[in-house]
């Protein structure tokens, strides 16, 4: 089980990895300020989302607390 957890996980970090660099090209070109936070609040969502299955993982591993 922990191994499913342990794939999801790596899957949303890559999606926090690809958030972060759109907003960095949209910031880079001078995009729309609105993109930017919109992009920003994904990428906070993101993170949270890989935090509690990185947790998940970490806990049906049998090292968590």
């Amino acid at each position: 089980m922990s191994t499913v957890f342990n794939i999801i996980a790596i899957l949303v970090m890559i999606a926090v990895v690809i958030v972060l660099l759109r907003g960095l090209i949209n910031m880079m070109r001078g995009g729309s300020g609105n993109t930017s936070n919109k992009l920003m609040q994904a990428r906070v969502a993101l993170q949270f989302v890989a935090l509690i299955f990185i947790m998940l993982a970490l806990w049906f591993s049998g090292r968590g607390p």
